[in-house]
């Protein structure tokens, strides 16, 4: 009696010999050609005397350390701000997306459309600019406006998503629009929007950059500073050979946390099996004997 391999597909063929090897050859030259553009860009680096002493001395000082960890600790607060106020216009504008009222969800859909279709930048500057507000409400306002819109969306989607059935059995337990939403959709779509909604706020995070074109004095802002110094040789690469693995890390973070709350997620379901008590026998009807 003959088993079928445990890799096997009914979506492709299972690679034979001949094919491992292709495709072992392919991954030899692959990492070939990454060695060699690193070797030749760590080449370029050198050429170019990006590692000299001169280009890399801001970074021991005292003030140069404080400048940036100052820029970080302000890119950190307008993301906080930014997501805490981008997820509660989303959830807003979601409700008013998803109304019985044709006026409400006219009005919701129209800021929606608008808000999304509008560069960030452009809200920024419209907000810093014309209306003459400060830096940082002015990069969290257009941050979240742009965000808040793409959240209503995903929130609409993730609350649609969910089996129809369990929308018409809460109506049939008498429940109202508003439980049916709070208490059994939204809490069944959150598992769904879980992954969207980390990728967006990991786009309001790098979008916080944008604040050093208004004079916010965040994280690019600070590693600007240095850059342009004069002293130094205008140190560009060092500093976006420092600034860069931070933001990489600081959105990975937020991958790894949205992985982590799914996978809570899965093992500790807010909905658990509850055990039903035996039939008992009940009071006889009036007359029954």
């Amino acid at each position: 009696m003959t088993h079928s391999s445990p890799s096997a597909s009914a979506l492709y063929d299972i690679p034979g010999p001949a094919t491992r090897k292709r495709h072992f050859a392919y991954g030899i030259a692959a990492t070939a050609v990454i060695i060699a553009l690193l070797g030749w860009l760590l080449y370029l680096l050198f050429d170019t005397n990006q590692f000299t002493s001169q280009k890399w001395t801001p970074f021991i000082y005292k003030g140069i350390q404080e400048l940036l960890l100052r820029g970080l600790g302000n890119t950190l607060k307008a993301f906080a701000y930014a997501a805490v106020l981008s997820l509660a216009l989303g959830a807003v504008l979601a409700v008013g997306r998803l109304s019985d009222h044709r006026p409400v969800r006219w009005l919701a859909t129209l800021l929606v459309e608008f808000f999304r279709a509008m560069p960030v930048l452009v809200m920024i500057f419209f907000i810093f600019v014309a209306l003459k507000v400060q830096p940082l409400p002015a990069l969290v306002a257009g941050l979240t406006l742009y965000n808040g819109s793409v959240l209503a969306e995903v929130f609409r989607t993730g609350i649609n998503s969910v089996e129809r059935g369990q929308r018409e059995a809460a109506y049939a337990l008498g429940m109202r629009k508003t439980q049916v939403t709070s208490h059994v959709l939204a809490p069944q779509a959150v598992r769904a929007m879980l992954p969207t909604i980390i990728s967006q706020l990991v786009v309001a995070l790098k979008d916080t950059s944008l604040g050093y074109l208004i004079t916010y004095e965040e994280f690019l802002h600070a590693g600007k500073l240095i850059a342009s110094n004069l002293d130094y040789g205008l140190p560009f690469i060092p500093v976006v050979m420092v600034i860069s693995p931070i933001y990489i890390g600081m959105c990975m973070l937020l991958s790894w946390f949205a992985t982590w709350v799914a996978r809570r997620e899965r093992r500790n379901p807010k909905a658990e099996a509850t055990g039903v008590a035996p039939a008992e026998a009940g009071p006889l009807l009036p007359g029954v004997r």
